[in-house]
């Protein structure tokens, strides 16, 4: 499958953003789904995720409460709405999806095959 992400901009503290990853060549269903971000210097880090069966679905501790992650019915697109903005969530977001992850790692990043290409975040002070 191939990843789409987009959404991306410039947004002031306490602001919102919505990004949605588009999937091409197939569905989502059966697929370990997630959002990932890297800011300059540090490591990728896990955000927001589901499970390949959509029974999982969990937050980074630093988002919890202000990001929501979703789908379409028809499992083609995968949203990550950002509310409440602040500057230290500025970082470029990625999707990733895989469907032979087991449950309790679809939060690592090195497990994902399918990557988006990214898509950057800007949250100004």
């Amino acid at each position: 499958v191939q990843l789409q992400a987009s959404g991306g901009g410039l947004v002031q503290a306490g602001g919102s953003l919505r990004l949605s990853c588009a999937a091409f060549g197939r569905t989502l269903r059966g697929y370990a789904v997630a959002w990932f971000r890297q800011a300059p210097g540090k490591e990728r880090e896990f955000v927001a995720g589901y499970s390949r069966t959509g029974g999982y679905t969990s937050y980074a501790d630093s988002v919890k409460g202000r990001f929501t992650i979703s789908r379409d019915n028809a499992w083609n697109t995968v949203y990550l709405q950002m509310n409440s903005l602040k500057p230290e969530d500025t970082a470029v977001y990625y999707c990733a999806a895989d469907n032979s992850i087991v449950t309790s790692s679809y939060r690592d990043y090195v497990q994902y095959d399918n990557w988006g290409q990214g898509t950057l975040v800007t949250v100004s002070s």
